[in-house]
């Protein structure tokens, strides 16, 4: 064990053990594992975690929130990670978003793209709402198409492909299969959007199935969430 992982076994052997399983799911479903990137979503956990995370060799991390993500890659800066925002983005608050974030995954309307065009290219995914209900975040599929077309025709924003989180109530890989197909429905338009930014803790293996090149996990790699402040 590295003298990080002496420092945080806890930390390190539920990190070995979801990187285990994630390569495990991997080659089930005939990929590498080289293929999917692990993003830890570090919502509500201190800076100090972060860092121990980075000792252990990881290098993409989420955030949900515009404040906390903000202060920590300001505090973070000198380590070699990148950041990703994965929570609802607020049309005030994205170019301050743009302006720490390495990749946005969740731009969902017209709004968003022309806060966030600008000079300097960043990585983005567009969300995809897969319930009935509008109050979620995510594009409907119905308007995918169209968001597609303005995404591409925004400086600065290079489209990798489509995020979503499975709905409560739904067999996951049944909701990432969605994902999946809606995905190839965009790749007239955007051929190079191929990533697919979906699985979480709990369902990380049936993404993976799907296809999933981008895994957005928390607990079980971080642990208990603290109450936030």
């Amino acid at each position: 064990m590295s003298e990080a992982g002496a420092l945080h076994p806890t930390l390190a052997e539920r990190l070995g053990s979801v990187q285990e399983g994630i390569a495990d799911a991997a080659r089930a479903s005939g990929r590498q594992p080289s293929e999917i990137t692990t993003i830890v979503v570090t919502k509500f956990h201190p800076a100090s975690l972060v860092r121990a995370l980075s000792e252990l060799g990881v290098r993409d991390v989420g955030e949900n929130r515009h404040q906390e993500a903000q202060a920590k890659a300001a505090e973070l800066a000198g380590l070699p990670l990148r950041w990703h925002f994965v929570g609802q983005l607020q049309s005030k608050k994205a170019k301050q978003v743009r302006a720490y974030a390495d990749v946005i995954h969740s731009i969902d309307r017209p709004a968003l793209l022309a806060a966030l065009s600008g000079e300097k290219v960043i990585d983005c995914f567009l969300q995809v709402n897969l319930t009935d209900n509008p109050e979620r975040g995510g594009v409907a599929p119905a308007a995918l198409d169209a968001l597609v077309d303005q995404t591409l025709a925004t400086p600065g924003l290079r489209l990798l492909g489509l995020m979503a989180v499975a709905p409560l109530g739904e067999e996951p890989r049944r909701a990432f299969a969605r994902v999946r197909e809606l995905s190839e429905s965009i790749r007239g338009a955007a051929p190079e959007a191929t990533a697919l930014s979906m699985g979480m803790s709990q369902d990380f293996a049936a993404a993976i199935a799907e296809g999933a090149t981008h895994l957005r996990i928390g607990t079980a790699i971080t642990g208990n969430r603290p109450q936030p402040e």
